[in-house]
């Protein structure tokens, strides 16, 4: 069986990643080809066969494919052959409004998304309170997967304080430092506008990780796709950890994070530990930009803070006492977490990649008769 992964345009991660080590782990017999872009090769293991992200090779892989998991689209030029499976398995609980839901686009790119969704057989949705908006924003009809997850069944693991202190050894952080985890999530306007690809930040990062405090650092994850376009600039306590492979890694070597409409916030709170939420353009991002499926204010997990200054204060008040997650925290992981119990990998392979003998058991919500638009299904 030919298996083909690709996650975020070329990089080792996220829930393909999961799935294809547990594939290896259980030493199924399958031909794995992942999609890779050059200058990240070196994060992939040196035994695992590369193709170049959209050459020549990578088109070939894809047509040639029994199987695909991918976590974005793969909007590119290519022939998906009727003996292929094509499984979708998205990158986040949506909070912001996706694709045919968004407030804005640029023009053309809702149809060149439409072109790689119109290829997808199946779709893993995180919680059941995602599936009918990954519905919506997808137009998919196809059968969707509530099984949570794959990546973020390490938060879970037996092995996780083991892993969280390797990867806080590797970072270079001591074991009595606080570490705080900023991720922001991207702004539309300024990376797709017609002006050309730009983005800044609302703080200075050198100002923000001093004004942590002694005993700290500012650990910073950009989103990928600024992450390329924008220099973290600042010397410790602050950390460019961008380009760290698996970002669920960081999660466990973290001890808060600040995010502010990312869905890090839906994964990070599957650890417990709290969340900050830095939401300077709230008004903005809601009203014009990209709009919510949910009331941030209602379900969020903590305040929302709209400057430097009161990050730095909840932050500060966050350390000086033990912290044990709040009424409206345990509200919010009930509704967003309930199938982050360290087991969603092994639904999916029950599912797409059953072992020998075994029967694959679907985990799939119907398809409902009609969207929130009114659009007719044809089938499921």
């Amino acid at each position: 069986m030919r298996v083909v992964f690709s996650s975020f345009g070329g990089r080792y991660s996220d829930n393909p990643r999961a799935i294809y080590e547990a594939l290896v782990a259980r030493g199924a017999d399958v031909d794995a080809v992942w999609l890779a872009r050059p200058e990240l090769r070196g994060d992939f293991p040196a035994d695992v066969h590369t193709e170049e992200h959209w050459g020549p090779g990578a088109r070939a892989a894809l047509e040639s494919a029994d199987v695909i998991v991918s976590n974005d689209g793969l909007s590119r030029e290519w022939d998906k052959q009727p003996t292929t499976t094509y499984l979708q398995t998205w990158h986040g609980t949506p909070l912001k409004r996706l694709h045919r839901d968004a407030l804005w686009a640029p023009e053309g790119r809702l149809e060149m998304i439409m072109r790689d969704i119109a290829r997808w057989d199946h779709l893993l949705s995180p919680n059941a309170a995602s599936t009918p908006h990954l519905r919506s924003a997808f137009g998919f009809t196809g059968p969707v997967h509530e099984t949570g997850y794959p990546r973020n069944d390490v938060l879970s693991a037996p092995d996780r304080g083991e892993r969280r202190a390797r990867v806080r050894a590797a970072l270079g952080i001591a074991e009595h430092v606080r570490a705080v985890l900023y991720a922001p999530t991207w702004r539309d306007d300024l990376v797709l506008s017609d002006d050309g690809p730009s983005y800044d930040l609302p703080v200075d990062l050198g100002d923000l990780a001093r004004g942590l405090g002694p005993d700290h650092v500012l650990l910073v994850r950009l989103h990928a796709m600024v992450s390329d376009r924008l220099d973290v600039q600042g010397s410790p306590p602050l950390l460019d950890v961008s380009r760290y492979p698996d970002v669920s890694e960081l999660y466990l070597a973290a001890d808060v994070l600040v995010t502010d409409y990312s869905s890090t916030m839906f994964d990070f709170a599957v650890t417990g530990k709290p969340i900050v939420h830095f939401t300077y353009d709230l008004e903005h991002y809601r009203d014009d930009l990209r709009g919510f499926y949910f009331d941030l204010a209602e379900i969020a997990p903590g305040p929302l803070w709209t400057t430097s200054e009161e990050v730095l204060a909840a932050i500060a008040e966050l350390g000086r006492r033990p912290w044990a997650p709040t009424e409206r925290y345990n509200r919010f992981r009930e509704r967003f977490c309930s199938l982050e119990d360290g087991a969603a990998t092994e639904r999916v392979l029950q599912l797409f990649f059953p072992a020998a003998g075994a029967p694959a058991r679907p985990v799939t919500t119907p398809c409902p008769r009609t969207t929130n638009r009114g659009d007719e299904h044809a089938h499921c």
